[in-house]
């Protein structure tokens, strides 16, 4: 696998668009910062870690509206690929849907949002869109 945050929003994705519960995804450290952030950020119900064999395992909890059970996520995209990394300074940091999505950025300080990036004044590779 060459590129396994991809692999990872694409577990997400497929499991949103299943309908499922819960999904499971085998865990790396930037795999738990990006599951920290889905997670405070109200994206996702909730997740753990499991720990069976070197890598583990991430388990997460999908969140859906109670009343029309349509999904909490309504799009992942990835931005900077392997191929072609996307890097912003703290000026340039991306504002997705006008400030309703959040960007996931990968900064010396850890893995935060565009928001806490901005705030911070500090820029990075732009992982992913979500919304």
């Amino acid at each position: 696998m060459t590129d396994p945050i991809a692999d990872y929003l694409t577990r997400l994705r497929n499991a949103i668009k299943a309908n499922h519960r819960i999904v499971d995804i085998p865990a790396s450290n930037v795999k738990k910062e990006i599951t920290r952030v889905l997670h405070e950020k109200g994206y996702i119900l909730n997740y753990k870690f499991e720990q069976n064999g070197p890598q583990g395992n991430i388990k997460i909890a999908l969140k859906y509206q109670p009343g029309t059970k349509l999904p909490a996520i309504e799009n992942l995209k990835r931005i900077s690929k392997p191929g072609l990394r996307k890097y912003a300074g703290a000026e340039n940091l991306p504002r997705v849907i006008n400030g309703l999505g959040i960007a996931i950025i990968s900064t010396s300080r850890g893995i935060m949002t565009d928001k806490e990036a901005r705030s911070l004044h500090i820029g990075g590779e732009v992982l992913c869109h979500v919304y």
